[in-house]
């Protein structure tokens, strides 16, 4: 039998430099929503000024004592890995750190803090990551309006995550989320979408 190198045994999500010194400097908890909010904000700009990846950030933090889990940016283009959005990030990455893939295991409450709304994909990731709260920075429209796709999500999508005991808030800090999306645009950052939208 002929070995096939260019078969992948594994995956492995590469982090930037600064994302990696970002979290390692993080002892302090957040102790606010707009501290949680602010600093994923800061994540999505870092990601544009370092050209690391696109305009979006998230980290899972520990509900009760607002302290860091794991931080996330968006790594689509640079690990070639159109599930390398900044919550898909952020979800494995605590799911590592704390050694399970159920984020609720042992009692732990944990909020998934993104600079904008989660698309379709991120949307149907967060029930099975055991998260218990989602905090939004951007809405979906704010990412639709500069080019984003993403993707095709219930209506009542809030609905929807509530209705399995997740909470949601919405529009935390918006415009500074949005301004960031703007800057990427003007930046000219790529708008990566599949099948020559982008």
């Amino acid at each position: 039998m002929v070995k096939d190198d260019r078969r992948c045994d594994e995956v492995v999500l590469r982090l930037p430099l600064w994302l990696q010194e970002t979290a390692s400097q993080i002892e302090r908890p957040f102790g606010s929503e707009e501290a949680k909010m602010r600093f994923v904000i800061d994540l999505a700009k870092r990601n544009i000024e370092h050209k690391t990846g696109g305009p979006f950030g998230a980290a899972a933090f520990e509900a009760g004592s607002g302290r860091l889990i794991a931080p996330g940016v968006n790594l689509v283009e640079p690990l070639n890995c159109s599930i390398a959005h900044a919550e898909m990030v952020a979800i494995a990455l605590a799911q590592q750190a704390i050694g399970s893939y159920d984020l609720g295991a042992g009692g732990m409450a944990c909020e998934l803090v993104t600079s904008t709304e989660p698309c379709a994909m991120c949307l149907g990731a967060i029930p099975w990551s055991g998260v218990r709260r989602v905090l939004c920075g951007a809405r979906g429209e704010d990412a639709c309006a500069i080019g984003f796709d993403e993707g095709a999500k219930p209506s009542d999508w809030v609905g929807a995550l509530q209705s399995r005991g997740i909470e949601v808030v919405r529009d935390l800090c918006r415009e500074e989320a949005r301004a960031v999306l703007q800057r990427y645009l003007t930046a000219g950052g790529r708008i990566y979408n599949t099948r020559g939208k982008g």
